[in-house]
C-alpha cells in the first residue's frame, strides 16, 4: 500500500483536544458561562468529518483528489473553531 502524505492523525489528535476541553467544561460547570462548548462541538464535528474523509483517501484503490480537498477544508475549519473555543476559554479564566 503506497503512504499518502495526509492529515489523518493531526485531525484525530486535535478531535481528542477537542473531547478534552468539552470534558473540562462539563466537569467545572462552565458551559452554561460561555459559547465555548458549542464551538468545540462544531470543532469536533468537523474534524470527525475530515477524520472520516482522510480515511476514505487512504483506503480508496485511485486517489481521489476532491475528497482529499473536501478533507482539508474542513480539518481547517476545525482548527479555526478550536482556536475559537480557546480563545472564549482564555476569556473566561
Amino acid at each position: 500500500m503506497d503512504r499518502h502524505p495526509n492529515i489523518l492523525n493531526a485531525a484525530t489528535n486535535l478531535l481528542g483536544v477537542c473531547f478534552f476541553i468539552l470534558t473540562g467544561l462539563r466537569l467545572t460547570h462552565s458551559t452554561a458561562i460561555t459559547y465555548a462548548d458549542e464551538v468545540a462541538w462544531v470543532a469536533a464535528l468537523c474534524l470527525l468529518c475530515s477524520t472520516f474523509l482522510s480515511y476514505v483517501v487512504i483506503r480508496s484503490e485511485k486517489p481521489r483528489q476532491w475528497i482529499e480537498r473536501i478533507a482539508e477544508a474542513t480539518f481547517f475549519a476545525g482548527i479555526g473553531l478550536l482556536t475559537v473555543a480557546v480563545a472564549l476559554l482564555w476569556q473566561l479564566y
